[in-house]
């Protein structure tokens, strides 16, 4: 059976339409009034999510904590105003209780304890609690001002995920354009912000796609100065990984007003927030180094030299890992320091709780002390987890799956790790077409299953530490499994390829990723496979328009794939079964209760003859078509079939 790609769609036009806005607070082209796009309804939904507007919202009110117990004096202590801990507030007594009344914002966390005759104690008549860093806890309540629904949670499993470099997607404000000067340009700050962003967000782009969680680059005030690289370039921190003041936002790429309101835009479309949050180290004129000198690793290997990661000391080793530096400008934290490491906690949960944001992206896992995460799951559990749960995902940038599972307990430490190692099988067998489609499925019956019952990992192909995936597609390859790219970073930089074939395999790759456990990651612009090779060429600026029809292709495909998984509860949380297997094949199937959902896949030049698809009737949902098995999977193809 022959299959036609169709170069134009619905979803094509309409996308389309959503480059077309303004920054925020302006009417965009093909706008309303209410955020929705005209042309109709995608299949992945566009604004058609919006929650509903509390009507009469309340914002600030009081909330009355009450003791009832024994006690000559009873003093309220805690976080809810800036002299809390320290003086507090005198509760009085009503009758067989203490009692005191303080002011509060709608959904404010309050933290406190109660201080009885000179006592600290946690609320005996509160049982939600968080640590309070010296083996004790504190209480927690919630204040809720008015009856306003809360929005529905997002059960992680039902995530797509966009990553979104903040400085390279797309840009409204240009008077937080402050370049740190005399860089090279793919080194250098270059505008994007979060009005840019925002303006994304309620265009309907990422409903569109199918999208339902962005990952943002950390929001945390950055290095001003340049820093050299390994590869003898300086850079500027517009990735956000060199934090310097910790208490204050990038100005370059926004205020934290501006963060929140992004996050309030997204939840208003039922889009979840995770923030990338960089605890491992600190840049050299951070005033938490400054003053606090003795909360990091010396720069020392103990051997006469220095300990840098990768030179003088190890990367991988299980003690070495723990103290290097990543470069001579960027002091590590010793969390083995109790007053380090409830600095750094306390600093992550204030940032999660002061923008509301749903989840972390934790970087270098594998670089830091365990306590760290067992103190930061505790806290936020108290603190931060009410109806929408708190996703943790940790970045061990390492094919050793064992190291990678040490980390995930969704109880004590990650909910869910990046799963380099299904990464690298994908690279090599659907893009690379290196070994069989059967070694694939041979990894898949050990690697579903690998991380426990109760992880929640994140699939993906392309990120910003990697060359960007078109070009690991093309008929030769230009980069391997595990190619950092940095070859061709700077010079000799790769174009877009010609021809549909690395975008038609790009799509195979993808209907794996969106069809299978997990929550399948789409890094900015590889939706239409923007070219580049290493840091920083993989970094270049989102491209809005000018896509020739195979880009388009892709990104209408992963915009289809985003719908499906969404209709079909198999492909979210469904267990796989491998039906059959060839060298350029994989057939299995997703099943959850009722619902069953084949996958074809297919990685040759050629049509190939499926194995072990069940015969009769279906209707491939990926291509709109109606097939028949026995079938032929047209060559470089996914199919993502029902039975009819």
């Amino acid at each position: 059976m022959t299959f036609m790609r169709r170069k134009t769609s619905v979803v094509s036009s309409i996308l389309a339409l959503l480059f077309l806005g303004g920054c925020p607070g302006e009417q965009s082209p093909g706008d309303d009034d209410d955020g929705t796009v005209d042309g109709g309804d995608l299949d992945a939904g566009t604004d058609s999510s919006v929650q509903p507007v509390c009507e009469n919202p309340i914002p600030n009110c009081t909330h009355t904590i009450r003791y009832t117990g024994s006690g000559s004096t009873v003093i309220l202590r805690g976080d809810f105003a800036t002299d809390g801990w320290t003086v507090g507030v005198p509760m009085t007594r009503v009758g067989n209780a203490w009692e005191a009344t303080i002011p509060a914002a709608d959904q404010q966390v309050i933290v406190y304890k109660l201080v009885i005759d000179g006592t600290w104690m946690a609320d005996p008549g509160n049982a939600r609690g968080t640590p309070d860093g010296y083996g004790g806890m504190n209480s927690v309540v919630r204040v809720d001002c008015d009856d306003c629904p809360a929005r529905p949670p997002l059960d992680w499993r039902d995530a797509v995920l966009y990553f979104v470099m903040i400085d390279r997607f797309a840009t409204c404000d240009p008077g937080n354009d402050m370049p740190v000067g005399q860089l090279e340009s793919p080194a250098e700050y270059q505008g994007g912000d979060y009005a840019g962003l925002r303006q994304k967000i309620e265009s309907g782009y990422f409903g569109a796609l199918g999208v339902n969680a962005l990952w943002l680059t950390s929001p945390v005030d950055n290095a001003d100065f340049r820093g050299l690289g390994t590869d003898g370039h300086n850079y500027s921190g517009y990735h956000g990984y060199w934090p310097r003041d910790l208490e204050r936002a990038e100005s370059r790429i926004g205020t934290e007003a501006e963060l929140r309101a992004v996050i309030d835009a997204a939840h208003a479309r039922g889009i979840a927030v995770i923030l990338d949050y960089v605890m491992n180290h600190v840049a050299s004129d951070s005033p938490v180094y400054t003053q606090n000198p003795g909360w990091f690793w010396p720069n020392d290997n103990g051997r006469g030299g220095n300990c840098i990661c990768g030179s003088g000391c190890s990367w991988d080793d299980g003690w070495e890992r723990k103290k290097c530096w990543f470069t001579s400008y960027l002091p590590d934290f010793d969390f083995r320091n109790g007053d380090a490491r409830r600095y750094s906690v306390a600093n992550a949960v204030a940032w999660a709780k002061r923008v509301g944001a749903d989840g972390f992206r934790l970087d270098a896992v594998k670089h830091i002390e365990d306590a760290w995460l067992t103190d930061l799951r505790g806290r936020l559990d108290g603190e931060v987890e009410w109806e929408q749960p708190f996703y943790l995902v940790g970045e061990t940038y390492t094919g050793d799956r064992d190291l990678i599972k040490y980390y995930v307990n969704p109880t004590t430490m990650l909910d869910g790790q990046f799963d380099f190692p299904l990464r690298a099988e994908l690279l090599g067998k659907i893009l690379r077409r290196a070994g069989s489609m059967t070694d694939l499925a041979n990894f898949l019956a050990s690697n579903d299953a690998f991380y426990g019952s109760g992880a929640v990992m994140s699939t993906f192909l392309g990120n910003h530490d990697v060359p960007r995936t078109v070009h690991i597609a093309e008929d030769t390859p230009l980069f391997g499994d595990w190619d950092d790219g940095k070859g061709r970073a700077w010079n000799n930089q790769p174009g877009l390829p010609s021809g549909a074939s690395a975008f038609e395999r790009l799509a195979v790759a993808y209907t794996f990723l969106f069809t299978s456990p997990g929550v399948p990651l789409v890094y900015y612009g590889d939706e239409f496979g923007q070219p580049g090779a290493g840091d920083p060429d993989n970094r270049r600026f989102m491209q809005w328009s000018n896509y020739n029809p195979d880009q388009t292709f892709l990104r209408d495909r992963i915009a289809r794939l985003g719908a499906i998984r969404k209709e079909h509860v198999a492909l979210r949380r469904g267990a796989r079964t491998v039906l059959g297997s060839t060298n350029h094949t994989l057939v299995y199937t997703m099943v959850s209760g009722s619902d069953q959902v084949y996958i074809a896949l297919n990685r040759a030049d050629q049509g190939q003859q499926s194995q072990g698809l069940p015969a009769g009737n279906y209707d491939d949902l990926a291509s709109g078509q109606q097939v028949t098995a026995p079938l032929t999977i047209p060559a470089r193809t996914g199919m993502v079939l029902v039975p009819r």
